[in-house]
C-alpha cells in the first residue's frame, strides 16, 4: 500500500493562505487610506472654496457698508439743505408781511388811538397801544377785522392808566394774519412786473 504525505502539501497551501491575507489586508490598508486621502482632498477643497466665498462676502459686505453709509450722509445733507430751502421759500413767502401789516395798521387806525409796540410771532401779531376810550378800541378792532391781510382781532386786555395827567385806556390786542391773502397781492406785483417787462421789450 502506498503512502503520500499531505503535510508539505497542505503547510504550502497554509502559507499561500497567509500570504494573500497578509496581501489582501495590506492592499485594503492601502485603499483605506487613499480613500481617507481623496475624502480628505475633498473635504479641504469645499472648506477652502467655501472660505473663499465666505471672504468675498465679507468684503462685499464691508463695501456695502460703506455705501451705506455714504448715501446715510447723502441723505443727512439733502435733508439739511432741503430745511434751508424751506426757510428760504418761508421767509421769501412772508417777506412782504411786514409792509401790508404797517400799511393795514395806519388804514385801519382810528383818530385818538396810538400803538406803543408791535410784537409778531409767527403768524400771530401783539398789538399794545393808547386808546382815549374803549370805544375807540373797539372801533380799532372792527377795521382790522374788515382788513382782507388781518383776522381775528381779539381783546387781550384793557386797562385804565393815566398819561401825563390824561385818563387813557390801555389795550392789548391779538390778530392774525391772512397768508394766502398776503401772497396773492405779491403774486400779482410780480406778474405785473413781468408783463411790463414784456411790454419794454
Amino acid at each position: 500500500m502506498i503512502r503520500i504525505n499531505l503535510l508539505p502539501h497542505r503547510a504550502e497551501k497554509r502559507k499561500q493562505r497567509r500570504t494573500q491575507f497578509y496581501a489582501l489586508s495590506a492592499a485594503m490598508i492601502v485603499l483605506g487610506a487613499l480613500i481617507g486621502i481623496l475624502v480628505h482632498s475633498v473635504y479641504a477643497g469645499y472648506i477652502e472654496r467655501q472660505a473663499s466665498r465666505n471672504a468675498f462676502l465679507k468684503a462685499e459686505i464691508a463695501k456695502l457698508d460703506q455705501q451705506i453709509a455714504e448715501i446715510r450722509r447723502l441723505r443727512e445733507q439733502i435733508d439739511a439743505l432741503l430745511a434751508r430751502k424751506k426757510v428760504i421759500e418761508d421767509l421769501q413767502s412772508t417777506r412782504a408781511e411786514s409792509v401790508h401789516l404797517l400799511n393795514e395798521l395806519a388804514k385801519g387806525m382810528p383818530d385818538g388811538v396810538y400803538l406803543k409796540s408791535v410784537k409778531q410771532a409767527g403768524s400771530r401779531i401783539t398789538l399794545v397801544g393808547h386808546a382815549q376810550s374803549n370805544a375807540r378800541v373797539s372801533h380799532l378792532m372792527r377795521n382790522l377785522e374788515d382788513s382782507p391781510f388781518l383776522e381775528r382781532p381779539t381783546l387781550v386786555e384793557a386797562k385804565a392808566v393815566t398819561v401825563d395827567d390824561r385818563r387813557l385806556s390801555e389795550f392789548t390786542l391779538g390778530i392774525g394774519i391772512e397768508r394766502t391773502a398776503v401772497e396773492e397781492p405779491a403774486a400779482d406785483a410780480k406778474g405785473g412786473k413781468t408783463q411790463a417787462r414784456g411790454a419794454r421789450k
